[in-house]
């Protein structure tokens, strides 16, 4: 379990994170979100003990990262993927870390086995691609079996198999009653993997709960309809429905009821429908809306020479 309490970090005058409370539970991945400079980074550097808290507290089942002993067993983190010695080959690279806390070769083997990087364990990690090197980060993370893990952009650089097998391998790791914290800004692979939620801009918690709850709270659940008389369905859902609105195509949107009771109400009136598809709002939706007085870095439109 990862639990912050009033954790805050300020760099002169800018407060990166900004008394946040979160606890993040084991046998869950919970996906950390927020835009560029929201406090993320800092907020993971502070969990694993390369950023000290300017006030305020987080704890890795019960204790600072710190004061742990032999911190490889306790958290596996993905921080920076890059940070191995490019003239070192990946299987040196992971006997060295494993040799700081006395694991042994075999589990050095067996963590390039997990990740799949065999056939490159030999080669400098200098020439790998940038897949290759989120799965050697990967790799160092697992060294001590932890219980708690933290990957930041763990998918950058994988491709489709790459990704399949990230996300089981955080599933796996959740069901195995691990402690699993998730950052990327890959809206549809976090909506795939991830059952909480913290989402964060400005360094201040903007939501936090259960991920069908927060994209819920701020998206709008609707209703298209198809039938052979669309001014009467409208006629008739109007009263009772949020909004009702007609497109071009014949398409009637409801919000404000369910599929089950539109197709009560059309039944009862006599209406035969022939089409009722339910759009639930996305992730991408949620974090849009959440974040949008939020984002430190925005970009601007182009006029058409390319000038603002």
């Amino acid at each position: 379990m990862i639990h912050a309490v009033q954790l805050s970090k300020i760099y002169g005058e800018k407060r990166a994170v900004d008394q946040i409370d979160f606890t993040v539970v084991p046998g869950k991945v919970t996906g950390f979100l927020g835009p560029n400079g929201a406090g993320k980074s800092t907020t993971m550097r502070m969990v694993t003990g390369l950023a000290r808290p300017t006030s305020g507290s987080v704890t890795v089942n019960g204790r600072r990262y710190v004061d742990f002993a032999a911190p490889l067993f306790e958290v596996g983190a993905l921080l920076d993927a890059r940070s191995a010695h490019k003239r070192r080959s990946a299987y040196k690279h992971l006997l060295t870390l494993a040799a700081t806390h006395r694991i042994p070769r075999a589990r050095v083997h067996e963590v390039m086995g997990i990740t799949g990087i065999e056939d490159v364990a030999h080669k400098r990690v200098g020439g790998f691609s940038l897949g290759m090197t989120q799965r050697l980060g990967i790799a160092s993370a697992l060294l001590g079996d932890p219980e708690t893990v933290i990957f930041d952009e763990p998918i950058n650089g994988l491709d489709p198999d790459g990704i399949m097998w990230i996300r089981e391998l955080l599933r796996c790791m959740a069901r195995e009653g691990r402690t699993v914290l998730l950052s990327s800004h890959l809206m549809s692979e976090m909506a795939h993997t991830a059952d909480e939620l913290i989402v964060i801009g400005r360094g201040r918690i903007l939501a936090n709960g259960p991920l069908q709850s927060v994209v819920g709270s701020v998206t709008t659940t609707s209703v298209r309809v198809r039938t052979h008389n669309p001014e009467r369905l409208c006629s008739l859902l109007s009263t009772s429905a949020r909004s009702v609105i007609s497109h071009t195509d014949g398409a009637i949107e409801v919000t404000g009821l369910s599929a089950e009771q539109i197709a009560s109400a059309a039944s009862n009136a006599g209406i035969v429908l022939h089409e009722v598809v339910t759009h639930s709002g996305s992730l991408e939706d949620a974090y849009l809306a959440l974040t949008a007085g939020a984002v430190e870095y925005e970009s601007h439109n182009l006029t058409s020479d390319g000038a603002r």
